[in-house]
């Protein structure tokens, strides 16, 4: 598989650089007859766009996204559907300055991909980091955009839960309140905080991290696979992939190991229905690399963002030290557009995952009492 494709029977390919005239995706094994037009797309696009608040990068792109192929539209059908081929989306970049990192062309940025990309390659585009520009999410958001359409039931949603080191305090959770404020806060109160630790960070000169919490619901029982083919692993593959993510967490995570057996394991009761009923969370929703039809929960750690005006010690292509601050538009915390990221790429491996459950077993689950 190429390393600019991910997925199976779903699969997203994407392309175009950070200055390049334009960036997109191909979104191959969408099923046919799906309601698909530009607008349903571009409103996820519009919840990453740059340039819409105080605390992340002013680069103005309006992000417009152009379906090329894959769908059609005659007059016996109520609108746009697609076709079943591959379905290709384009968003042209329309405020590249180039010219902010002409004092780089030479020099390795501490942090970015510069010179692990100059090493494998012997050649780099280093106006924004070309490829391995955070601007390439764009396309992943438009892919996730179509997958939430295969998967109609399930419901995909994040919330940014840590600026630095500023939590959210889970007792004031609230789903409602991520629609309320410019960073996905699902805590009202922490709002002020966060406020307040970006204008230090931002006026400083210097960057925060941050985590987003995905949370996935209506997914049934069964999808994934055991072994090589986990649930879990796939999606922690897939955050992983976003630019800038660290660490991945599935359920309880890290703070698993200092639970005991009787704590960690979730308990099961029967149901009203004659379905098993847990009474807790702690695996994700995910066990054996298989759903069990709780919510899906994961977390990725952001890093702060790389490009920071304070100067830092590196060294340039021909091998001389030198102390570098990186100029242009950043992001002084990334995590805040990257929680539609998070959600786009939780939508793909979940829409890539109902599809080869569906083709392997013919139906979504085999509940309690069900003949085989």
């Amino acid at each position: 598989m190429s390393h600019n494709t991910f997925g199976h029977l779903f699969r997203v390919t994407t392309w175009g650089e950070s200055h390049g005239p334009a960036l997109g995706c191909v979104v191959d094994g969408c099923p046919p007859g799906i309601a698909l037009t530009a607008e349903m797309i571009q409103a996820f696009l519009d919840k990453r766009r740059p340039g819409s608040g105080k605390f992340v990068t002013q680069r103005q792109e309006p992000d417009a996204v152009r379906i090329l192929s894959g769908v059609f539209e005659d007059e016996r059908s109520d609108g746009q559907r697609t076709t079943g081929t591959p379905i290709s989306l384009m968003i042209e970049n329309t405020d590249q300055r180039s010219k902010d990192y002409s004092e780089i062309a030479q020099a390795f940025r501490p942090g970015h991909a510069d010179y692990a990309y100059f090493a494998k390659y012997g050649v780099r585009d280093y106006r924004g980091g070309g490829r391995s520009s955070a601007r390439e999410t764009a396309a992943r958001v438009a892919a996730g955009a179509v997958a939430r359409l295969i998967i109609p039931g399930v419901t995909v949603r994040a919330a940014l839960v840590q600026i630095g080191p500023h939590r959210v305090d889970r007792s004031n959770w609230d789903w409602a309140q991520t629609e309320q404020n410019p960073y996905w806060a699902p805590d009202a109160a922490i709002v002020p905080v966060w406020e307040e630790h970006l204008e230090k960070i931002r006026k400083a000169g210097s960057s925060t991290g941050a985590v987003v919490e995905v949370e996935a619901t209506g997914v049934p029982a069964g999808w994934g696979a055991p072994l090589y083919g986990k649930l879990d692993a796939e999606l922690a593959s897939a955050l992983m992939s976003i630019n800038a993510a660290k660490g991945v967490e599935i359920g309880d995570g890290f703070d698993s190991a200092a639970l005991t057996g009787e704590d960690n394991a979730d308990t099961m009761r029967m149901g009203e229905d004659g379905q098993p009923v847990f009474q807790s969370n702690h695996a994700g929703g995910i066990l054996g690399g298989i759903s069990t039809g709780q919510a899906v929960v994961a977390r990725v750690a952001f890093k702060p963002t790389s490009s920071i005006l304070i100067p830092r010690q590196t060294v340039n292509e021909a091998g001389e030290e030198i102390d570098l601050r990186t100029k242009g538009r950043h992001d002084p915390c990334v995590g805040i557009r990257g929680v539609p990221v998070v959600e786009a790429m939780t939508a793909c491996v979940l829409a890539d995952a109902f599809l080869r459950h569906r083709g392997q077993t013919g139906r979504d689950a085999f509940p309690l009492g069900a003949s085989r």
